[in-house]
C-alpha cells in the first residue's frame, strides 16, 4: 500500500501532524509512505516506520512547489493521498483514496491535534509522536551522559514577540534547578536554531557555566528530539522545539502569550502552558498590533507565575508515573 502524506512547512505545525501520521501507521501494517514536508520540518520523518521517502518541499514564487511535488509524484497509483495543506494535489494525482484538510468551522474551538483527526473521525484524537533512530539516540547520549537531571531549555523562536526576556528565562533555570529546587542540582541544556544563537547567548550567559550544556545550532532536529528524551523537563517558547520536546514525552512547559494556546499549546498528558496575564487576545487586538513587530510580548508573564506552572506540571507527571 501507497500512501502520500502531505504535511506543513512549519516545524511545529509538521509535528502537530504526526499523530495522525501514527495513526496511519499503525493502521496500514507494511505500508510504504512517501511525506512533503518543508526542508526544515524534513529531518524528522526519516524514521516513520515504512517511510520510502521524504521530499523537503521548498517554497517556490507562484506556487511552482506543488508542481514539483506533483511531477515527483505523478507517475504513481496512490491507495491513499492525504494532503493536510489543503491544496488541489490530491485531486491531480491517480488515487484511490483522498482525504484534503479543509479550513476547520469548527476553528476557533478546537486545537490543531483535534482538527487533523476530525479528517479520520478520530476520537480521542492520537497524540503527536516521533520516531528516533539509534545513530540519534547515540549521539544524544553523548551529548548528555547519565548523570544529574537536565533542565532542556529553548529560549529562542521564529518570532520576536513570542520571545520571554532572556534574564526571565536564566532565572527561571536557576530556581528550577538550585538546592530547593525540583530539579536540585540539575544541568541545564540549552537549544535554538544557528540563526538564533544571538538571542540565545543572553541566556547562555547568565548560567552557570559549569552546568550549562550548549547546544544552541549545534545539533540537528532528529537530535534533538533524542536529547530531549534524555531530559527530565523542557520549558520553551511556543516554537516547533516546544512541540518535539511534548511529542517525545518530556514534560514540557510552553510558555505562551501572543499565540493562541487553545490551538497550538504543546500538545498530551504531560504537557502545560504558562500564559501572560494579557490574554493572546488582547494582546493581537490591540489598535497597534502589528504582526511585522519587533517589540516583545511577554512580559506579562512573571518568573513566579512560569515557575509554580513547572512545579505543578512536575507533580502532575509524577503522580501520572505512580
Amino acid at each position: 500500500m501507497n500512501i502520500l502524506f502531505v504535511t506543513s512547512n512549519r516545524i511545529g505545525d509538521a509535528v502537530l501532524s504526526t499523530g495522525l501520521l501514527s495513526h496511519l501507521v499503525a493502521t496500514h501494517p507494511g505500508a510504504r509512505f512517501t511525506v512533503a514536508c518543508g526542508p526544515l520540518p524534513a529531518p524528522l520523518f526519516a524514521a516513520v516506520p515504512g517511510a520510502e521517502r521524504v521530499i523537503g518541499l521548498a517554497k517556490q514564487p507562484f506556487a511552482l512547489h506543488w508542481l514539483r511535488l506533483w511531477a515527483a509524484c505523478a507517475l504513481r497509483v496512490w491507495d491513499m493521498v492525504v494532503d493536510l495543506r489543503g491544496s488541489g494535489l490530491a485531486w491531480c494525482l491517480l488515487a484511490r483514496e483522498r482525504r484534503v484538510l479543509r479550513p476547520d468551522r469548527a476553528g476557533s474551538r478546537r486545537h490543531r491535534v483535534e482538527s487533523l483527526a476530525a479528517l479520520f473521525a478520530l476520537d480521542p484524537p492520537p497524540g503527536p509522536t516521533l520516531w528516533i533512530a539509534p545513530e540519534h539516540a547515540a549521539k544524544a547520549a553523548t551529548l548528555i551522559p547519565a548523570g544529574p537531571p537536565v533542565l532542556a531549555i529553548g529560549p529562542t523562536a521564529n518570532w520576536l514577540p513570542k520571545v520571554w526576556p532572556a534574564d526571565r528565562f536564566a532565572e527561571l533555570a536557576c530556581r528550577l534547578t538550585s538546592p530547593d529546587g525540583i530539579l536540585a542540582g540539575g544541568r541545564i541544556a540549552v537549544f535554538g536554531a544557528p540563526d538564533e544563537r544571538a538571542l540565545a547567548e543572553k541566556v547562555l550567559a547568565a548560567l552557570p557555566a559549569e552546568r550549562t550544556l550548549d547546544l544552541v545550532g549545534r545539533i540537528d532536529l532528529p537530535t534533538a528530539a533524542a536529547c530531549f528524551r534524555r531530559a527530565a523537563l523542557y520549558v520553551g517558547n511556543d516554537s516547533g522545539l516546544t512541540h518535539i520536546a511534548a511529542a517525545v514525552g518530556t514534560p514540557t512547559l510552553g510558555l505562551f502569550g501572543p499565540s493562541p494556546p487553545a490551538h497550538y499549546a504543546p500538545w498530551g498528558a504531560r504537557a502545560a502552558v504558562a500564559a501572560t496575564t494579557i490574554p493572546y487576545e488582547r494582546l493581537v487586538g490591540a489598535p497597534d498590533f502589528d504582526h511585522r513587530a519587533t517589540a516583545n510580548l511577554m512580559g506579562a508573564l512573571s518568573v513566579d507565575a512560569a515557575e509554580a506552572a513547572a512545579r505543578d506540571l512536575w507533580r502532575r507527571c509524577a503522580g501520572l508515573a505512580a
